[in-house]
């Protein structure tokens, strides 16, 4: 397979790509398991969730 004179930046946007894809998915990773230790943190120190919560216990 050729890629004719183009190659080069055809490789180069593929790689760019690439690499912006891997970088955004390791960073919603992070982000996750960022956010979990935060709100087991909040939930340690007695904050509840009101979405966790049924609607007899908010009355």
């Amino acid at each position: 397979m050729t890629l004719g004179p183009y190659a080069s930046f055809i490789v180069t946007s593929y790689v760019s790509v690439a690499t912006v894809v891997v970088a955004l998915i390791v960073w919603v990773i992070v982000d996750y398991r960022r956010q979990k230790a935060r709100l087991r943190g909040l939930e340690a120190a007695g904050a509840i969730r009101r979405s966790g919560r049924s609607t007899a216990e908010v009355q």
